[in-house]
């Protein structure tokens, strides 16, 4: 899925990987806005799927730099290097990132979940348009407390979601 940067300047491309680094260590992640001409939605969200996977797996399996390459073989060599020279440069932040995304997760402990799926039925144009959404409740046990969450999502949100938890299971299991 990397591929799609070499449709990006090679500034550009530095300056997303960094942006995707910043939303790994909790700061201001990448806009899809900054790069509607580029891409689609469904190509967004896997190439910075793709990409935060990347600099996960290369900190959490301290891959070394011919390891990373292999990796980004779809690449242009250029591009290669500026995804090499990111993920160099700010490895102990992703590192940091990491460790405190596994410490926070180890403390929170899902006690219950309950979902429901409905439709949209608030005015008679959005009842026409029969929308299905799912409503989702968490009860997330942290610190002794008991939290509780509510979403409620549609079918893209819920699919971007469980995208989103298969790769935070993939780093749980690869940090073990």
């Amino acid at each position: 899925m990397t591929a799609r940067l070499n449709n990006l300047a090679l500034t550009e491309c530095h300056k997303l990987c960094h942006r995707v680094v910043d939303g790994l260590c909790g700061r201001e992640a990448p806009r899809r806005d900054d790069y509607n001409a580029s891409w689609s939605l469904d190509e967004w969200l896997d190439l910075i799927e793709s990409l935060a996977a990347l600099f996960r797996l290369s900190v959490g399996n301290n891959s070394s730099d011919e390891e990373v390459l292999l990796r980004l073989s779809e690449l242009s060599s250029s591009h290669s290097e500026a995804v090499l020279n990111v993920l160099q440069g700010r490895r102990q932040e992703i590192c940091h990132s990491l460790l405190a995304t596994t410490d926070s997760i180890s403390s929170a402990i899902l006690h219950d979940f309950d979902w429901q799926l409905q439709l949209a039925l608030s005015s008679d144009k959005i009842s026409s348009l029969q929308t299905p959404l799912l409503s989702l409740h968490l009860d997330i046990r942290e610190n002794g407390g008991l939290n509780s969450f509510t979403m409620e999502m549609n079918r893209e949100e819920l699919n971007t979601l469980i995208t989103s938890l298969e790769a935070a299971n993939k780093v749980l299991l690869q940090l073990k």
